[in-house]
């Protein structure tokens, strides 16, 4: 019963209804005769309640009182409907309590019972929205996004009321922005009005110096002139904050925004997968004022890195990549919504040794996000030295300027496709894996920190699988899998990003983490949603047809081995792969041989070597070469020893 009660919202409102009217009628009868209640006193009140009870319950039924009420989002139009409720329910109860029930009732216990049920009607109600408002908000702002709103005016005020409403939005009210100076000072539903337009570097430096940054400006004054906007702009410029604004009412009622919202497929709602909880504190902590870093800025991955870095106010944000129009988009973007940041553009290759050194030693660098890679797993089988020289030798460039040069952290994006590599892609991968962990820790006095995040497909980054199937059903199909039973692991870009961040805060050193990339989704699956919410039916509108995998791709994807030992963290969906480490010693020679083979142009022995560094890789048929009786009955290269016995060397 109790558990019926709790789900079914209209009994609790039928039952707050009942106690309103019984307790209104009871403290106008107390109020009447003085609260001494005699036996004729308490006769006429129960007369009259058996008669107020099922005429107001009535009424309130027929105006749909005590339905299923969003009680938060209640305002002054559902106040004079709950007037009206109470004046027509009290005077019919009036009529028929002096026809039917108790004509000697006296007239002012009825006036004082219309007041005092409107009253707790009315409380019933509004508490909801008091609680949402004062108790829940205030339990909120706690790593919510701090902003100022632009315009103390009425879109203003509803803009705070719609924050205040929905906790969900991440934001929290500082105060108000108004150029009319009789409203400085003033407060708009307990907000402060804290300065003109002028003043907001101010006012932002001001919370800075309290450690409570401002992080944003939202311009609720939809009537502005576009000069006034333009004044507003520079305003917020000058501040060094982004800004946004909110359309005007013609705009929504002219459906200019309704089309954008009417948004195209959503990862989000494909994968169903749950937010990213962070401890922001911490990433603020391990970035605020740094020099940080991210190579392969350009692409899908180093671009959202880029962006999400930003959010925590780095001193210096230096942008690497070899790709010059992608990074010339990116740059655009972080000065557009990050005007205030330090933002290096640098162009060069991580295989050009010299190069990565200079970007190192000009800009200070304090902390790396290592996220350029070749990725393509086909298109790798057929690239074996580029592969060789961008994924190994890239990677070992920039983590020996990273120890060189003393950075607090490094930290590597990894693939599941290093674990048990069955392609190029993921034996270059896994060998960068074994590079980072293998540098020296700080039990040898190492300043760096170096670590690498595996993580599986990214959705919608380039070259993935989603903006492929978009194509084809834009097209009208057919769409191309591989198989039918190919399964593979996803994430969102800004889940996987926001992931690495909070990683990038954790560990000693040497450690693999895994982010928790939840069940494996079928691509025929993700290829069948993906039909049906443009609105056709898979295999009917559109063909499915199987292609088959293409080289080096595996059936299902994996993130273990089994000398891997499997290891929590106090992040829920962030663990730790901690397995046997090579001796840095080895890794060197073993470098200088694959520069030898490259150097070679042998494309065939590369693939041996990397197999002598990590004996699990298997090759594909076409590098059946590599599997000679001589190469597979050949002693590793390496040493694998674990951690605690390593003897690094500087």
């Amino acid at each position: 019963m109790r558990k019926v009660f709790l789900r079914d919202q209209r009994l609790q409102n039928g039952l707050l209804h009942l106690t309103a009217i019984t307790v209104s009628l009871g403290i106008a009868d107390l109020l009447q005769f003085d609260f001494a209640w005699t036996g004729k006193e308490v006769s006429l009140f129960w007369r009259a309640l058996l008669v107020a009870l099922p005429v107001k319950m009535l009424v309130f039924t027929l105006t749909r009182l005590h339905w299923r009420w969003w009680w938060e989002l209640v305002d002054w139009v559902d106040l004079n409907r709950l007037l009206i409720a109470n004046a027509v329910g009290s005077l019919i109860f009036v009529v028929l309590n002096q026809l039917l029930g108790s004509p000697g009732f006296p007239w002012s216990i009825y006036c004082i019972d219309f007041l005092l049920c409107f009253v707790l009607t009315a409380g019933i109600r509004f508490s909801g929205r008091m609680y949402k408002e004062g108790l829940v908000n205030g339990q909120s702002k706690r790593g919510c996004t701090r902003i100022l709103i632009y315009g103390a005016g009425e879109a203003g005020m509803m803009l705070l009321r719609e924050i205040r409403g929905n906790p969900r939005l991440g934001y929290h009210v500082a105060g108000f922005l108004d150029d009319d100076p009789q409203k400085t000072g003033a407060h708009l539903l307990g907000v402060p009005v804290l300065g003109k337009g002028s003043d907001a570097a101010s006012i932002v430096e001001e919370y800075k110096k309290r450690q409570q940054w401002i992080e944003e400006v939202i311009i609720a004054a939809p009537s502005a002139t576009g000069r006034q906007m333009q004044d507003v702009l520079t305003h917020c410029r000058s501040a060094g904050i982004s800004c946004k604004t909110i359309p005007t009412l013609g705009e929504l009622l002219n459906s200019k925004f309704l089309s954008s919202q009417i948004r195209s497929i959503s990862l989000n709602d494909l994968l169903g997968r749950e937010p990213v909880h962070l401890d922001e504190s911490r990433i603020r902590t391990a970035i605020a004022d740094r020099v940080v870093l991210v190579t392969g800025a350009a692409g899908s991955i180093g671009s959202e890195i880029c962006l999400q870095v930003a959010r925590f106010r780095p001193r210096k944000l230096v942008a690497l990549d070899q790709a010059e129009s992608d990074l010339f988009k990116i740059d655009l973007e972080l000065r557009e919504k990050f005007p205030a940041l330090d933002v290096v553009i640098e162009i060069g290759d991580i295989q050009d040794g010299r190069r990565v050194e200079d970007v190192f030693r000009r800009n200070s660098v304090d902390s790396v996000f290592h996220a350029a890679a070749y990725k393509h797993v086909p298109m790798m089988e057929f690239h074996v030295l580029e592969a060789a020289k961008n994924n190994i030798l890239g990677t070992w460039n920039v983590v020996q300027a990273s120890f060189r040069n003393r950075v607090s952290s490094f930290l590597m994006i990894s693939s599941d496709k290093a674990v048990n590599p069955g392609s190029v892609m993921g034996a270059t991968k896994r060998i960068a894996e074994i590079i980072v962990s293998g540098m020296p820790g700080a039990e040898t006095g190492s300043r760096t920190r170096f670590v690498s995040v595996r993580f599986g497909n990214v959705l919608g980054s380039n070259g993935s699988v989603v903006p492929i199937f978009q194509k084809q059903i834009a097209a009208g199909g057919p769409v191309t899998v591989t198989h039918p039973d190919a399964r593979r692991y996803f994430m969102t870009v800004r889940e996987a990003v926001q992931l690495v961040l909070q990683a990038s805060t954790m560990g000693q050193g040497s450690e693999i983490f895994v982010l928790d990339m939840g069940e494996q989704i079928r691509i025929v699956d993700l290829a069948r949603n993906m039909i049906r919410l443009v609105g056709f039916d898979p295999d009917k509108d559109i063909e499915i047809q199987y292609v088959g995998l293409r080289p080096g791709e595996k059936l299902f994807e994996e993130f273990t081995t089994a000398t891997e030992d499997y290891l929590p963290t106090r992040h829920e969906k962030i663990k730790i792969f901690q397995g046997p480490h090579v001796n840095p010693e080895v890794i060197a020679a073993w470098i200088t041989e694959l520069k030898t083979l490259i150097t070679r142009n042998d494309a065939l022995a590369v693939v041996a070597h990397m197999k002598k560094l990590v004996p699990e890789y298997a090759p594909t048929a076409m590098w059946s070469g590599a599997e000679s009786d001589n190469v597979a009955e050949e002693a590793p290269l390496f040493v694998l020893e674990p951690l605690a016995n390593v003897v690094r060397s500087a």
